[in-house]
């Protein structure tokens, strides 16, 4: 099960975005991002959209969303595709 996702970003507005990002433990810096796949196609064939992913505050407080670029699928297996679950940590811990 796959499928390909080809878009385009500004780089303007994902460097602003990424100077309020901390660095992660290991040097990089990772700007989380959130891809909205539609089921409707704009004037130019594109069918998703890339933001800067929200917290649940953010989005609570309905924050304005930094908006990327856009996107277009142009591939699906036959298929189809899953939804990516965290497999289980194995904690240990009684619940």
């Amino acid at each position: 099960m796959s499928a390909i996702i080809s878009g385009s970003i500004s780089l303007e507005k994902l460097q602003e975005a990424a100077r309020t990002i901390e660095q992660h433990s290991n040097g990089n810096t990772y700007v989380p991002i959130t891809i909205f796949v539609n089921d409707d196609v704009d004037q130019y064939g594109n069918n998703a959209s890339i933001q800067l992913s929200q917290s649940k505050e953010e989005r609570e407080a309905k924050e304005t969303r930094t908006y990327f670029g856009n996107a277009k699928v142009v591939y699906v297996s036959s298929d189809g595709v899953s939804k990516a679950v965290r497999p289980d940590e194995g904690d240990d811990l009684p619940f």
